[in-house]
């Protein structure tokens, strides 16, 4: 592992013209935008492309891969996925990719305060083909997490019924909350997330997730319910760990999927953005008398 900037000095690059591509947008480390010059990576995963467009890295929305008919983008955090009526001058991935591509369409959701990998449709015939791969579970999607505390690095299955409403508005599982508030012609869904640890941080840790369902907020919840909250949480994690990180701290890290229509086997990964990986450097090890920020209510 290697400095970023270190290897684009090796490539030819001046210290300048290294960083003027971290700030321009034009240096990734596989699917995420890096702007972070000391960041270590694999030689193998940064990739330079001086004739790339010009963005701000977890900013602007990038686009890892495209053909004529889908598209996968690297979603900055605090951007819409999709149009909100009430928010009509704010960005969204979907109007954006409409705006560059002609036509765009949704298949699948991220979060306003996630980053990472998003696919979307660009024409009415792969969206018609995207979305039943989604409920076949033939679309793969694993995110990375900041929570509170470790987990087992053994793969668990976290197992509920999710509800809209668990009797304060917000979602949650029927087995948590078995007054949860139902409307007369909701159904209770399943949901199922597979969690596990890849580092143990100071008070915290640093988890994989893979969905087998989609359900809205079912990585929040499910974690939450399961006394792991994620990082920067402002709705279902206590106020300390929501206050602990400067945004919520996930990430979607991979998408891998066939293509309905080419059958081409796409596999792409997008480490932590720059902002979660400096929060993952400090909480490798706590300073000088400092005390655990998500111990308390």
């Amino acid at each position: 592992m290697l400095r970023v900037i270190d290897q684009l000095k090796a490539l030819g690059l001046s210290s300048g013209e290294a960083r003027a591509a971290l700030d321009n947008g034009k240096v990734r480390i596989g699917a995420t935008p890096t702007r972070d010059p000391v960041r270590l990576a694999a030689p193998e995963d940064v990739v330079l492309n001086l004739r790339g467009p010009r963005l701000r890295p977890n900013l602007d929305l990038a686009v890892v891969w495209r053909d004529p008919t889908i598209a996968v983008v690297y979603k900055p955090p605090g951007m819409l996925s999709v149009p909100a009526p009430e928010r009509r001058s704010e960005p969204d991935v979907v109007g954006i990719c409409a705006k560059h591509f002609g036509e765009a369409h949704p298949v699948h959701r991220l979060d306003e305060d996630t980053s990472g990998l998003m696919l979307v449709a660009l024409r009415a015939e792969s969206r018609a083909a995207l979305i039943p791969m989604f409920s076949e579970k033939q679309i793969e999607r694993e995110y990375l997490a900041i929570v509170k505390g470790q987990r087992n690095k053994t793969p668990q299955a976290l197992r509920s019924t999710f509800v809209r409403d668990r009797g304060d508005g917000l979602r949650g599982s029927l087995e948590r909350y078995p007054r949860a508030r139902r409307a007369p012609d909701e159904e209770p869904t399943p949901a199922i997330t597979w969690v596990w640890g890849l580092e143990v941080l100071w008070w915290a840790g640093l988890v994989g997730l893979r969905l087998e369902t989609g359900r809205t907020h079912q990585i929040r919840v499910h974690m939450s319910e399961d006394g792991s909250p994620v990082l920067g949480d402002m709705l279902y994690a206590p106020r300390t760990v929501g206050r602990a990180a400067p945004r919520l701290a996930l990430h979607s890290a991979t998408l891998r999927f066939t293509h309905p229509l080419t059958q081409e086997v796409i596999h792409l990964h997008s480490p932590l953005a720059d902002d979660l990986e400096l929060l993952r450097r400090r909480l490798l090890s706590p300073p000088p008398g400092a005390k655990a920020e998500g111990n308390e209510g």
